[in-house]
């Protein structure tokens, strides 16, 4: 049994894992990190980064579709109807996964972090051991980071297996089910759901909630419930997934069965039911019992430095609970590095953008309308739609609208929200103005190209003052 001793052991090499002991070694401290798969966690090889490449490649066959059926207003023609080679697909996006993973190993091996290639569990606060191919690793740390992610939610009576899958067996498909049923109507399920849809499948999304997206207030997510129309996806809202009707193999005559709003039960035909009820904290098989660590429910209850209830344990990530975001994660790691290596860091989670990559897309930063007025009472709201946008209009991006919301007395930005086509990408100009404490004035004030979206931004500002230019 092999032993190493060191001054930081971050556990999980996932966005947080990984940019804190990239930061932590470029500080010199002395670093481990430990990961029983590949570098990059769930975001880069199951989540974020496969996830965008198959909504893209969607995209793309969709826009070749129209063009052969004639309904192509651009006037671009294609003889023939096109066709989708899904598992082609599926490598192209494993190739970019592949190269990011090596990336994230030779950032690591860049600033002098030693991988440990292995499963992890404590024996006490200051000791792990690491089950690895060459045997039993014994790692002893001054200071621990646990970074160890989230899965996805399994129902019981939906387990996962043959035609039930999870977004990680949706993202590695040989090919597109006729019929998809989705199980949960929040950002992964939409994600997905639309992204086939787009490559020919017909898909059902259930929820048992009034609507989909409910994180979203119903403004924002009308242009995506417009979209769901056009691509035939079939929304059923109140409704509650139950079970399987067999227990066949894939395609083989499954049916969900679904008890809609009237207490009926239905039967769902579906090749696929993808389950998106949600993500769950890893928390389990690491012998996290042995240092007993405070909870905030099922999460790891943590500080505003991520600081745990054990002295020298710090946790980050989607394993301390919401939002689980992958940028969250690694503004953590990179502050828990920096307070490691002695520096006085802190972080400040209002200006956390979210964006769900649905079509159209959405991006939400700071408050919401109904959180602002609850915080700061009287508020000014300033919307601009892309309808009056020249870029949008030459994307055919029209439906969607830029939202600045600020407090009425001294004009403080304290949220911004949109959705459109291609908003993710205003997403770092949202959170900017949030960091640094923006005023409409300032956003107002500020020359925006043309003809580009981001002018929806100054457009929304101006509208909260009261005298936008372009509406």
């Amino acid at each position: 049994m092999k032993e190493i001793s060191c001054k930081l052991l971050v556990i999980g090499a996932g966005p947080g894992g990984y940019v804190c002991a990239i930061r932590a070694g470029q500080l010199g401290v002395d670093t481990v990190i430990v990961e029983a798969g590949k570098p990059g966690g769930t975001c880069l090889n199951v989540g974020c980064i496969p996830s965008k490449a198959l909504i893209h490649a969607a995209e793309e066959f969709e826009k070749v579709a129209h063009m052969a059926g004639g309904k192509d207003p651009l006037g671009i023609k294609v003889a023939a109807a096109p066709t989708l080679e899904l598992a082609k697909t599926v490598a192209w996006k494993d190739g970019i996964i592949s190269r990011l993973n090596s990336g994230v190993a030779g950032l690591l091996k860049k600033a002098k972090v030693k991988t440990v290639q292995g499963w992890a569990t404590f024996r006490d606060g200051k000791t792990v051991e690491v089950e690895t191919e060459t045997g039993t690793q014994v790692i002893r740390a001054e200071t621990v980071v646990i970074a160890t992610g989230s899965a996805p939610v399994e129902l019981p009576f939906l387990p996962f297996g043959g035609p039930v899958i999870s977004s990680t067996e949706a993202l590695a498909l040989s090919d597109v089910p006729k019929k998809l049923a989705v199980v949960g109507g929040g950002y992964i399920g939409l994600e997905l759901g639309m992204a086939f849809a787009k490559m020919g499948a017909k898909v059902t999304v259930v929820e048992a909630l009034p609507r989909v997206l409910a994180q979203y207030d119903a403004e924002l997510t009308r242009p995506v419930l417009k979209r769901l129309g056009e691509l035939g996806v079939e929304v059923m809202l109140g409704a509650k997934a139950k079970g399987l009707s067999t227990q066949g193999q894939a395609g083989k005559g499954d049916a969900l069965l679904v008890e809609t709003p009237d207490g009926k039960n239905a039967k769902l035909a579906a090749d696929r039911i993808l389950v998106t009820v949600g993500r769950k904290p890893l928390t389990e098989g690491w012998g996290l019992e042995q240092i007993d660590l405070d909870k905030a429910g099922k999460f790891i209850r943590i500080d505003d430095q991520c600081r745990t209830s054990m002295r020298g344990i710090f946790a980050i990530g989607d394993v301390t609970g919401e939002p689980m975001l992958a940028h969250r994660a690694m503004a953590q790691g990179e502050m828990v590095a920096e307070i490691v290596a002695g520096h006085k860091r802190s972080w400040d989670k209002r200006a956390i953008p979210a964006i769900c990559f649905t079509d159209p897309e959405l991006v939400t930063a700071g408050l919401s309308p109904e959180e602002a007025k609850a915080l700061a009472g009287e508020i000014k709201i300033g919307q601009f739609p892309f309808a009056a946008n020249g870029r949008a209009m030459t994307k055919q991006g029209e439906d969607g609208f830029v939202r600045v919301v600020a407090r009425a007395d001294n004009h403080l930005v304290l949220g911004i929200q949109a959705v459109g086509q291609g908003v993710s990408e205003l997403a770092a100009a949202f959170g900017l103005a949030l960091e640094m404490g923006a005023r409409l004035e300032d956003i107002a004030g500020t020359i925006h190209a043309h003809p580009t979206q981001g002018e929806g931004f100054q457009e929304a500002a101006l509208k909260a003052l009261g005298h936008a230019l372009h509406v």
